[in-house]
């Protein structure tokens, strides 16, 4: 699979993966992109549309549509397609991080939750006006969308998703 490294310990680390999620397993697309890896919400009925995406981004699909599984051009590995099992988004997680030996930690917090940009640094007197003026005091270190200009910073909601982060790894 291209984008993959290796450690020295032989375990293999997927960095440049990249997603397409379908609709029914939507709120993975939140948690990969807290993790870094580019992924595209698909909201469309189309299951075509989808496969094309995939094919010309080189996406791996994620859904718990069987049909799309059955489809020839995954059966045959021109399109790596994940079948997600549960209903239940923390254990969807976990099986796409124990199916892919996904890194959670390799590149979090860097990826717009809303619109899939990459993230750019951004320093404290670039934010001031930005941010309210308890998080402008409290917090140093700041990130911002170039697409939808929203601003991120290292609060108690990213402690909490760091926390939840290590609670997919965990069986």
């Amino acid at each position: 699979m291209r984008g993959c490294k290796f450690t020295c310990e032989g375990v293999r680390l997927i960095s440049n993966l990249k997603f397409i999620v379908d609709n029914n397993v939507g709120k993975l697309a939140k948690w990969l992109r807290i993790m870094g890896y580019d992924t595209l919400f698909f909201n469309g009925s189309d299951d075509s549309g989808m496969i094309a995406i995939a094919l010309a981004e080189d996406r791996v699909i994620l859904t718990r549509d069987t049909q799309i599984i059955k489809r020839r051009v995954v059966t045959r590995g021109q399109l790596k397609a994940i079948l997600i099992q549960s209903d239940e988004p923390e254990r969807q997680m976990r099986q796409v991080i124990d199916s892919l030996n996904l890194d959670w930690q390799f590149k979090s917090f860097t990826i717009c939750l809303e619109c899939n940009q990459p993230l750019v640094e951004r320093s404290k007197q670039q934010v001031k006006d930005l941010v309210p003026p308890y998080v402008f005091k409290t917090q140093s270190q700041y990130m911002e969308c170039p697409a939808c200009h929203r601003i991120y910073w290292r609060g108690t909601h990213w402690q909490a998703m760091t926390k939840k982060l290590g609670k997919f790894t965990k069986s």
